[in-house]
């Protein structure tokens, strides 16, 4: 045994035990085992945090138990400490706890003999060496122990602004006040920390920590299936029939990816909602009653020398805040113990609230929480009333399972029972996906949503964090919920789709609308739409008015690309040797390439309208520097997605041309968005095609 533990014995011997009141005593050990229960009741699930945590903490608790007191005396004079808990004891607590709630940092009086007070250096080293020993076996490391102290008399005499009366009298009375603060190496992702309280226990968390164990699964994020659309021919098969798509969710699962060093899967690459991310200039109708116009243009293809690309722009006519309808929404929160991390519960309620932040004042929000159950946080309330409605927010915390089936079942009763016929009635369900109570089946849930839509309340979704993101019901719920999908990785990109594009999210002016190409044989020879794959329709789904398709918000913009092969070109597919096509010899459409129809419906409609335009060569530039900027940025992005998916189509085109094609066409970028984009790309260039294992 070494020479400090004899010295401890000893102490421990000679120290007469301090009595504290009784009272006060049950009040402490009580306030620090509710406290820990707290924690474990939150505890993720999914991995083995808090098996780990129930382990330790017996340990944790043992200690307080068997120990008269939490506090101690230090002697200068031999280095030991007294009062009752050894050195040794005090580091396993401390660092115990920083290890398995969080590296708080306790703020407590400490008895110290006046006489014998000992120095800040003494203090420092006699903790740092204690906790070295304690944090040999553990996996975080300590980096730094910041010990300060009140020098003077006046403060020892001064009651402790921070220590609460409960351990003021477990001290005896003493005021003396020290801070031991354990600093851990920093963790990529972990947001600000926030003062506890437990009957005047305060347990302050530096900023950069989070305050409880995060879930940390990986490698379980799902997406749909997607296989590129191939290349068609024009004499088998001239028409393109798909709905729009406005969700912008994978671009910025793309993105969070990246900025982690990581190539996303390609499933999670969906090109046409990475070419949707962005605002294009696309001309506005003058008239509220047709509610978009379609723009054309046709350049040369970037990666193909015997292609040209096709891009059909249409944008939505935009409304004025004062102008837009009341709005009755409800929010759908995921509470389960996925949701504990940092890119998710606490991200989602600032998200909600800078939402709540750009609503006006009569509209009214309502708040349903779900995890092992489901229930209402607040009955829907006006605007008006906003520090109820964030305080509601703020009391949202994680922890069991996820009854999602139970929680959107909910918010749609909520929902129905304050509906508004003359304004937005939607639910916003923010969440990782996980569903693991109740309804767990995608096609139950997508029949649940189905019926709910002709009610006319719609569900919008948005998806918060990495490693357990289930993308393939999100996608699934929003297509059928007549809502949209977006991915919230920042504060940032929470502001741009739920402030600076709220229009566009929350308030629909066309629904159903849907797209069909006919391709003029005598003009083209063969083509592909690029993206769209999970938006694909049947050709008589077009005329049907029965089968659903996507919506349009106020302001939105919508793109999308064709690669067409001209008639007499090379292309992918050779021709026939025994059949020949019958070719179109009219003179009226001989110099048309196809034909485009839109249809779509008023918002409240159930009948749809038609757009017709047919393109021809007029909307035609000879090089790729003549096309507008919003043509060339929009062929880059649809370019990089292809080349992450793996580049089944675009032959030897690289990042490195990509970037040269997105600095030329940048144009106004007022946000920055298209500068951080071509910053994507360069990530990509060193992305690892695998996340290392977390350790």
């Amino acid at each position: 045994m070494t020479d400090e533990l004899e010295r401890a014995k000893r102490a421990f011997k000679a120290q007469e035990p301090i009595r504290p009141d009784s009272e006060a005593r049950r009040a402490a050990i009580a306030a620090a085992m509710t406290r820990f229960d707290e924690e474990n009741a939150r505890a993720s699930k999914g991995n083995n945090v808090g098996e780990r945590l129930m382990k330790s903490g017996g340990a944790l608790l043992a200690v307080f138990k068997r120990r008269r007191t939490m506090n101690f005396a230090l002697s200068k004079r031999n280095g030991i400490l007294a009062g009752g808990v050894s050195l040794a004891a005090i580091a396993f607590v401390a660092f115990n706890i920083g290890t398995f709630q969080g590296p708080y940092r306790f703020e407590q009086p400490l008895a110290t003999p006046a006489a014998n007070k000992p120095s800040k250096d003494d203090i420092s080293a006699s903790l740092t060496d204690a906790f070295t020993k304690h944090s040999a076996d553990e996996t975080a490391v300590v980096s730094e122990l910041v010990i300060s102290n009140a020098e003077s008399a006046e403060a020892e005499a001064a009651p402790s602004s921070t220590a609460p009366q409960v351990l003021q009298k477990l001290n005896g009375g003493d005021r003396t006040k020290f801070k031991a603060e354990r600093r851990l190496e920093p963790a990529r992702g972990r947001i600000a920390g926030q003062a506890l309280e437990s009957d005047g226990l305060t347990i302050v968390a530096p900023n950069d920590y989070p305050t409880q164990p995060t879930y940390q699964d990986e490698g379980r994020d799902k997406f749909t299936d997607i296989t590129p659309n191939p290349v068609k021919i024009v004499d088998e098969a001239p028409v393109s029939t798909f709905s729009v798509d406005v969700d912008t969710a994978s671009y910025s699962f793309v993105r969070s990816s990246l900025n982690n060093g990581v190539l996303p899967q390609k499933d999670a690459v969906r090109v046409e909602e990475m070419i949707n991310y962005f605002d294009y200039s696309y001309p506005i109708p003058g008239d509220r009653a047709v509610p978009f116009n379609a723009d054309i243009s046709i350049m040369p293809t970037p990666w193909n020398a015997q292609s040209k690309l096709l891009r059909i722009g249409i944008k939505g006519y935009d409304i004025d805040k004062s102008e837009a309808p009341s709005a009755n929404l409800v929010l759908l929160v995921d509470t389960s113990g996925s949701m504990n991390a940092p890119d998710k519960l606490p991200l989602l309620r600032n998200a909600f609230k800078l939402l709540v932040s750009s609503l006006k004042p009569d509209d009214t929000v309502a708040i349903v929480a779900y995890a092992g159950s489901a229930g209402t946080v607040l009955e829907p309330t006006r605007i008006s009333e906003k520090a109820k409605i964030l305080s509601a927010l703020d009391q949202l915390s994680s922890g069991g399972s996820t009854a999602g089936a139970e929680g959107i079942r909910q918010a749609y009763q909520l929902a129905e029972s304050t509906f508004d016929k003359d304004g937005v009635n939607r639910v916003i369900l923010a969440t990782d996906g996980d569903f693991n109570v109740g309804i767990t089946d995608t096609e139950e849930l997508k029949s649940f949503v189905e019926r709910k839509r002709e009610t006319g309340i719609s569900l919008s979704v948005l998806g918060f964090g990495h490693g357990n993101y289930n993308d393939e019901l999100m996608q699934t719920l929003a297509q059928n919920g007549n809502g949209n999908a977006a991915y919230i990785d920042t504060l940032n990109e929470a502001r741009k789709t739920l402030v600076a594009e709220a229009g566009s999210t929350l308030f629909t002016i066309a629904k159903d609308v849907k797209l069909q190409l006919e391709f003029n044989p005598q003009t083209v020879k063969e083509y592909r739409l690029i993206g769209y794959e999970t938006r694909q329709l049947n050709r008589e789904d077009f005329n049907n008015d029965k089968v659903d398709a996507g919506d349009i918000g106020a302001g939105h913009s919508v793109t999308a690309l064709y690669e067409f092969t001209p008639a007499g070109s090379g292309g992918l597919v050779d021709d026939l040797r025994y059949q020949k096509s019958e070719k179109q010899t009219a003179s009226d459409v001989s110099g048309e390439y196809s034909f485009l129809k839109i249809r779509y419906k008023q918002p409240d409609s159930d009948t749809s309208e038609l757009i017709e335009v047919p393109i021809t060569a007029d909307a035609e530039v000879a090089e790729i520097n003549q096309a507008s900027k919003d043509t060339r940025f929009a062929a880059a992005v649809a370019g990089f997605g292809q080349v992450l998916r793996g580049g089944r189509y675009t032959g030897t085109y690289s990042y490195d041309d990509i970037v040269a094609l997105a600095r030329a066409s940048k144009g106004d970028d007022p946000y920055g968005y298209r500068s951080e984009f071509i910053t994507l790309v360069e990530l990509a260039k060193s992305g690892q095609a695998l996340e290392p294992l977390k350790q």
